[in-house]
């Protein structure tokens, strides 16, 4: 079977523990996960063909993104990979996530003015085809190699890259605590050796970790009522001291919803975030039906690495406690 788009990716289950030392040496392995665009990258089938991107909806972007499609000279034909679409942003010196919504958005002239700024690269991971034979079949560590094989062999250079794997279970957690520290890079992707590619599945032979931290933020406003709120809006204070929104968090547990209940109170006058509205998700439109509540109470959160350049967390926030003495009367 030759694949050809629409093709689902498969995917990972998301965790927050790193697995031990006897999980990885007992044949699993870990990528480095890149903080971009999940895509699946076609060569053509022969020789004047052009080079397709697809999204992990399905949708083809090789318009958007020139430098890639220009460069397709250095991939071999019959080939399919799959892999993370990351933009370098060169004025900043930095991988970014902004950059790269920009790009995927843009066409034509603009997509090629966007390419000499911001380039593109595909951060290569699996190999599903080869010499238009289809791999899914063959376990990860064959279709690993041969990815390996491909990059050696080719010499491939930007903007294809190979994303970095190992076994080693002390470089994997080095990877988690002290990678996740450079801008777009956000975790790991832990793998099953043996596992075979199985398109459109969510897998717990692969299992997303993403570095979170604990942190504070001022809880300014939540979802549902001041009895059993849902969800919390929650803020920091910039420089001057104004609080400006920094993300949501995900739906309470009963507990917490209890625990903040006691402490909530509705908002007075004067309240920073009179008349704002906020959105359900990074990046869209849906908007959130909030009540205001007096900004005096601190939440002790924990949240992944995934923040914006204007300090707002791009995935859910998880609510821990009241932050210990920070309560404001």
């Amino acid at each position: 079977m030759v694949l050809t788009p629409p093709l689902e990716p498969m995917l990972a289950q998301a965790a927050d523990y790193v697995p031990g030392s006897g999980v990885l040496a007992s044949g699993f392995a870990a990528e480095q996960k890149f903080d971009g665009h999940r895509t699946i990258l076609f060569t053509p089938a022969s020789p004047g063909g052009r080079l397709l991107l697809q999204t992990r909806r399905g949708s083809l972007v090789q318009d958007r993104f020139p430098d890639l499609a220009a460069a397709a000279g250095q991939l071999p034909d019959g080939m399919v990979l799959d892999g993370e679409l990351v933009v370098w942003d060169t004025a900043a010196g930095e991988l970014s996530f902004e950059a790269l919504q920009r790009r995927a958005a843009a066409r034509g002239r603009t997509a090629t003015a966007l390419a000499a700024k911001t380039p593109a690269f595909f951060v290569a991971f699996d190999m599903l085809q080869a010499d238009g034979l289809e791999l899914l079949s063959l376990p990860y560590r064959e279709r690993r190699r041969r990815l390996e094989v491909l990059f050696a062999a080719r010499a491939l250079t930007a903007p294809w890259t190979l994303c970095p794997m190992t076994t080693d279970p002390d470089k994997a957690r080095e990877w988690l605590e002290d990678w996740t520290d450079v801008s777009g890079v956000e975790g790991i992707l832990v793998k099953n050796m043996g596992q075979r590619y199985r398109p459109g599945a969510r897998d717990r032979a692969w299992t997303k970790i993403r570095r979170r931290d604990t942190t504070e933020a001022v809880i300014g406003a939540i979802t549902g009522t001041l009895a059993r709120p849902q969800f919390l809006v929650l803020g920091r204070h910039d420089p001057t001291g104004r609080l400006r929104p920094v993300g949501r968090t995900v739906p309470l547990r009963s507990d917490a919803a209890r625990t903040l209940a006691e402490h909530l109170t509705p908002a007075g006058p004067g309240h920073p975030w009179a008349g704002v509205k906020f959105s359900s998700a990074w990046g869209t439109r849906d908007v959130l039906d909030t009540t205001l509540v007096q900004p005096d109470l601190v939440a002790e959160i924990s949240a992944d690495t995934s923040v914006d350049r204007g300090g707002v967390c791009r995935h859910p926030i998880r609510f821990t406690r009241p932050a210990p003495g920070r309560v404001r009367r």
